[in-house]
């Protein structure tokens, strides 16, 4: 991202989300993009995965620019190469979890099958459950294999642990580490919480829609070292 500005009017207001950002993700590595509520953290992922467009500035992945794409262009940008997980599951009640993971790897060009997706965050023996026999945390890990089923090579996570308790939200951070370490997708984890910044490659602080500050963790904690 260069000089990226985000600017909502509302009514004779405009509220200025982002102001100016630059930033650099690298492959393959662990990113919390750490801010209070309201500091535009939300709006800066939704730009980074090509849910939303800036007013200004320039978004590139790779040798694609992004800024100012077609609509198509920017869904085949977000089913080749981006995976989310959001603070609510958004998962289909009616549908088993092997199910709803398959709704992503029917459309992906080279997934992985939903039993191995759902294996990669421990939930190998709940394929035919459904989300309303499942805890907040397995509908968490349903949500995030059907994130990276299709092997992204961006994961995005907003507020990933923002509605589990907190052993619930470490074993949901212990898959999001499993899965950028093993797989090598580099991880974009956006919250709130300042413990959960001590796992991660590069702490990048936002405040008022600017950046404030770029940390590098010489050594990262494990999920189930974290305390808050």
């Amino acid at each position: 991202m260069r000089a990226v500005t985000k600017v909502y009017p509302m009514g004779e207001v405009a509220v200025r989300a982002l102001d100016g950002v630059d930033l650099d993700l690298y492959p393959g590595e662990f990113v919390v993009l750490l801010g209070a509520s309201g500091s535009g953290k939300s709006t800066l992922l939704n730009i980074l995965g090509g849910l939303d467009i800036p007013t200004s500035g320039e978004v590139w992945y790779l040798d694609h620019n992004l800024t100012g794409a077609r609509d198509e262009d920017l869904t085949r940008f977000r089913r080749e190469h981006v995976g989310f997980v959001f603070q609510f599951y958004n998962l289909i009640p009616s549908l088993t979890a092997a199910e709803n993971v398959a709704l992503v790897t029917d459309i992906a060009e080279r997934p992985m099958p939903a039993a191995e997706a759902l294996a990669l965050v421990g939930l190998g023996d709940r394929l035919d459950h459904f989300p309303a026999q499942l805890s907040g945390g397995e509908q968490q890990r349903v949500a995030i294999a059907r994130a990276v089923a299709k092997r992204p090579d961006v994961l995005l996570c907003d507020e990933p642990t923002g509605a589990l308790d907190f052993p619930t939200g470490k074993v949901v951070l212990q898959v999001l580490e499993r899965i950028n370490r093993e797989l090598g997708t580099t991880t974009v984890v956006i919250t709130h919480n300042v413990a959960i910044a001590r796992m991660a490659d590069r702490v990048v602080h936002i405040s008022s829609g600017r950046l404030t500050g770029i940390e590098t963790n010489a050594v990262k904690a494990r999920p189930e070292e974290l305390a808050w």
